[in-house]
């Protein structure tokens, strides 16, 4: 089955990593990327980023990954466009309005942004309908989620055509109804540690202990099943457990700490994440993720509820 080809704009670690993605799915990879060194990089990292794809899809014959010079060769009959350029709204701007006059007006173009909205990136393209955000979660050749939202501009049909290739390729993707900021998981991620934070700050716990009541807490559990039907299955179904536990959630919520990030809060928080890493490199973290990744996304696949 001959698939159609992507093309990859932006070569940095997200940009190779989707990439990998692609072509382990047999989507031949048209990549553009002004930095000299980036397809060297990429030829260092990509037997370790196929090992992985291998261990968490299956053994695969990866489809050519290929470096262009300009992007009009880059993208010459691509199906599909991923954007990766630097958090800059004047920069996607004119990035995604070169990328529309090389490709055809049927042609879905997405972007990694993790910061930025859509309807503020889409302004000067010549067919914003087309335009969707289709932003991945780091490492972004392990972690399954891909959020995708469209602007005001954007046509539904092009959030459904991106959902469709993301799942084809294996990853999980989540459709958001209207734009935040943050998106969907980054906002979830960001009220849990602003409470992580605030009680480092305030010496409640440490980072490790913090850590650890995640980790060996909630953690194992809403990585099976999310939190609502994990939840649901510590009373009689959802209803039962809002309606036993909701005073002590709602106990909870009244007084949650607030965490600003001024100069004594990073010292604190600095100081005890430097206790808990205890001296370990940041390398050495690196490997040992994504090497445990493979398999807690693998027990995931098997009993996963979702």
């Amino acid at each position: 089955m001959n698939r159609p080809a992507i093309g990859v704009v932006g070569f940095g670690v997200i940009g190779q990593r989707w990439a990998a993605c692609f072509a382990h799915a047999g989507h031949p990879v048209r990549v553009f990327d002004p930095a000299s060194k980036s397809g060297a990089a990429f030829g260092e990292a990509l037997p370790q980023l196929m090992a992985d794809l291998d261990a968490l899809h299956g053994p695969a014959e990866p489809a050519p990954v290929l470096l262009f010079p300009t992007l009009a060769e880059t993208l010459a009959d691509v199906g599909f466009v991923q954007e990766n350029g630097p958090e800059d709204l004047a920069l996607k701007r004119r990035l995604l309005a070169e990328i529309e006059a090389h490709v055809g007006d049927d042609v879905v173009i997405a972007s990694s942004s993790s910061a930025l909205l859509v309807s503020d990136m889409q302004e000067e393209c010549r067919v914003p309908g087309r335009i969707v955000l289709g932003h991945p979660f780091n490492p972004a050749h392990l972690m399954p989620l891909v959020e995708i939202v469209g602007g005001r501009a954007t046509d539904a049909q092009a959030v459904a055509r991106a959902r469709a290739l993301y799942e084809a390729i294996g990853k999980k993707p989540v459709t958001l109804n209207r734009e935040v900021t943050g998106h969907l998981a980054l906002r979830l991620m960001g009220a849990m540690w602003r409470e992580a934070i605030a009680l480092v700050r305030d010496g409640v716990a440490t980072v490790e202990d913090v850590n650890r009541a995640f980790m060996y807490g909630p953690g194992p559990k809403w990585t099976l099943q999310g939190s609502f039907i994990s939840n649901s299955l510590n009373a009689d179904g959802i209803d039962s457990f809002l309606q036993k536990y909701g005073p002590t959630y709602q106990a909870i919520w009244d007084t949650l700490l607030d965490a600003r990030l001024d100069e004594e809060t990073i010292r604190a928080v600095a100081a005890s994440t430097a206790a808990a890493v205890d001296g370990r490199g940041a390398d050495e973290l690196k490997v040992a993720r994504e090497a445990g990744l493979v398999g807690v996304l693998q027990a995931v696949a098997a009993h996963g509820a979702l």
